[in-house]
């Protein structure tokens, strides 16, 4: 593989949020390029559009944001907007295979590459750091020298990729061949597979040392993020837990019921060696938070409370909202601060809030089984 390839190797994790992932640079330009019509027939397909919103990530990577195209994906499904479904998310990671591997053959590279891609580190909604230590930053290009030396487009190219992607809606056979080259191909190295491994649950495979390496990280499995065993958290330990219940309190959008009211108290204390600067100090605070008193209400609640006991509801890091550093955060598991005012004041109505936190717990391995 030529020297492009192989400083910038493809790697896809989550971002900052549910609905961002996070890719290699030099993947990324190739398919804004030379892969423009599969981007364009994966927008088609999935209802989703793809764009970049962050450069100059660690271990030389884009911030991609998968959205839903407005007319599109809810005319399809007749859904509202929610979590990315593990299947479009597994349609964007194959996208970004198969511009690799042409980039791969462009170049005149050996198929056949055993090196674990360096993920981005740690973000405040995403504490578990990367699977291996970060290659030594490179100087950053400015706009002007990031055109003087970006590769002319292959027209030759593009159009080979709009012809295959044609070929492989019109021909299953071909479908079915490139399904089978997949399942022979590590989702973590690129590479392929070796000492396969299948996780019991998702079925997923991987090389027995790439699997070790991210369950060193986080035991969750790295395409469809599954967790296996019981995830512990960083949330400090003094931390209580209180909840009341006000029958005359409705929420809207959930007439009818009562309001049940969280109350998160932590004191001030050090940080630990499992904590960004042990040995620091943060700040006490209390959260309040709010869910419908409904069945499907008192079903999350006895969820929330399972990923407290786990210490997964908060974590120290620095605050996205004020700034601060060193101080108690939410971990990536929403809550409703707030009685009125919508999504957009972090309050009801929401119809779907209790879809979208459901599935934030089972990424941490919480469900009702």
């Amino acid at each position: 593989m030529g020297s492009q390839v192989s400083s910038d190797e493809m790697s896809v994790r989550a971002g900052q949020g549910s609905d961002e992932v996070l890719v290699s640079q030099a993947v990324w330009d190739y398919l804004a390029a030379a892969g423009r019509p599969w981007l364009i027939d994966f927008q088609h397909k999935q209802g989703m559009s793809a764009g970049i919103i962050r450069r100059g990530e660690r271990g030389g990577c884009c911030a991609v944001r998968l959205q839903p195209v407005d007319g599109l994906r809810n005319a399809r499904s007749g859904a509202m907007d929610g979590p990315i479904s593990s299947e479009t998310r597994k349609a964007f990671i194959d996208l970004c295979r198969c511009a690799r591997k042409e980039m791969s053959k462009q170049e005149g590279a050996p198929r056949r590459k055993r090196v674990l891609l360096p993920c981005v580190g740690a973000l405040e909604q995403n504490v578990e750091g990367s699977l291996l230590q970060p290659p030594p930053p490179q100087p950053r290009r400015s706009q002007r020298q990031q055109q003087r030396f970006r590769k002319p487009v292959d027209k030759e190219a593009c159009a080979a990729l709009h012809e295959a992607s044609q070929k492989k809606d019109l021909d299953p056979g071909m479908t079915s061949h490139t399904e089978s080259e997949d399942s022979n191909t590590c989702s973590i190295c690129m590479g392929e597979i070796v000492e396969k491994t299948t996780l019991e649950k998702c079925g997923h495979s991987f090389c027995r040392s790439c699997l070790e390496q991210a369950f060193k990280v986080k035991k969750a499995c790295p395409v469809c993020r599954l967790v296996y065993g019981q995830l512990i958290g960083n949330q400090p330990v003094n931390g209580s837990m209180i909840v009341e219940r006000d029958p005359d309190l409705g929420l809207p959008g959930h007439e009818g019921f009562g309001c049940i009211c969280i109350i998160y108290s932590f004191p001030p204390g050090l940080q630990t060696l499992e904590h960004p600067n042990p040995g620091v100090r943060y700040p006490g605070t209390d959260r309040v938070a709010y869910l419908p008193d409904s069945p499907e209400g008192n079903r999350v609640l006895g969820l929330l409370r399972r990923a407290f006991e786990q210490r997964l509801i908060f974590t120290i890091g620095t605050s996205m909202t004020t700034g601060l550093q060193n101080v108690i955060t939410w971990n990536d598991i929403h809550h409703k601060t707030s009685i009125f005012g919508g999504p957009r004041c972090f309050g009801y109505p929401d119809p779907t809030y209790l879809v979208r936190v459901t599935e934030e717990l089972r990424e941490k391995g919480i469900t009702a089984d």
